[in-house]
């Protein structure tokens, strides 16, 4: 994933396009902080282990707790994706049109790099089947229901989403 970015990177480059560009830098940005704060938590972990300098760097040569996965970066472009959703209902508070098509224009760019998003339908058939597997009754019972939901839509729906529809079938099973 991380190389398709890179590619698609230079490919704008090219090109000229400069919202592809700029978005896929930030990205890459977004990625490589997340690298570097896995490997600094890794550091601090194994000093707190009380390892000394040799051992740590045997460790993470060995380990390499800095590269991520796909999942990895899938996850850190979902919460990129996220931030561009709050910006955009941020910026349509505030009246400003311009920041809103900016920031909508970079989330279909980055949700194209994202797994197909679920629609309500196929959320609200997860969460009906996890209801019905936990045997929860009524609202009361949401700490139970949704870590099981958000570990099925994880990265494939909006966690805001997926809390209403819970919330709300919740409330009608309590009725």
């Amino acid at each position: 994933m991380k190389q398709r970015l890179e590619s698609d990177l230079k490919t704008a480059m090219r090109s000229g396009e400069t919202l592809r560009r700029d978005t896929v830098r930030f990205l890459l940005a977004a990625i490589q902080t997340e690298e570097k704060a896995r490997l600094g938590a890794a550091v601090d972990k194994l000093v707190a282990e009380g390892k000394d300098e040799s051992a740590r760097q045997a460790w993470l040569a060995q380990n390499k707790p800095s590269d991520l996965d796909d999942v990895a970066v899938t996850d850190v472009l979902t919460k990129q994706a996220k931030m561009r959703r709050d910006s955009i209902e941020a910026f349509r508070k505030g009246e400003r049109p311009d920041l809103v098509t900016k920031e909508e224009n970079e989330l279909a760019l980055i949700s194209a790099y994202l797994p197909a998003q679920l629609d309500e339908a196929k959320i609200r058939e997860i969460a009906r089947r996890v209801i019905g597997e936990t045997g929860a009754k009524g609202p009361q019972d949401t700490k139970v229901v949704m870590p099981k939901v958000i570990a099925e839509t994880k990265g494939r729906a909006d966690g805001k989403v997926v809390s209403g529809v819970v919330a709300a079938l919740l409330k009608e099973r309590a009725s």
